[in-house]
């Protein structure tokens, strides 16, 4: 299995900063290189790929290519990738889960240094709705204590 985190696939700051360090509205549209995600990742792990992939893309703390080198993901291999509000961008992935929290518990949850992006998950919410069709959805309100949300039970 490889795991590949969404935040080494960020844009570089130029571009991710163009409206300022905290703006909710770039973090949720433009902070992701979903293009990069779906051409290093995801296409070359899935059906009729080639396998090789590159398990991260942008250093973001030095704003530069990450320089990793690329890996052969085995046959039958998984890449497992995680990271928030990937859910409405229209990539590939074979099986989706969502972890859903009350906005209480987001708030709780997120460091006071990052409350800027509550709207981000807002937003996300309410225009992708990743509850109504990913795969499995699980309520994370305690971590502790994770709950799988039934079909047709809401989220």
């Amino acid at each position: 299995m490889l795991h590949v985190r969404a935040t080494d696939f960020l844009r570089p700051a130029s571009l991710r900063f163009e409206l300022g360090r905290t703006n909710p509205d770039a973090y949720y549209e433009s902070w992701v290189d979903e293009a990069g995600l779906r051409r290093e990742v995801l296409d070359p792990a899935g059906f009729g790929g080639t396998g090789r992939l590159l398990p991260s893309l942008w250093d973001a703390d030095a704003d530069r290519a990450s320089r990793a080198r690329y890996v052969d993901l085995p046959p039958g291999g998984v890449v497992l990738v995680s990271g928030a509000l990937l859910l409405g961008g229209g990539l590939p992935f074979d099986v989706t889960v969502h972890l859903v929290l009350s906005p209480a518990a987001l708030r709780r949850r997120t460091e006071p240094a990052r409350h800027w992006t509550l709207p981000a998950f807002d937003r996300y919410a309410e225009e992708v709705v990743p509850a109504s069709f990913a795969d499995v959805v699980v309520r994370a309100d305690d971590p502790r204590h994770p709950a799988l949300v039934e079909p047709g039970e809401g989220a």
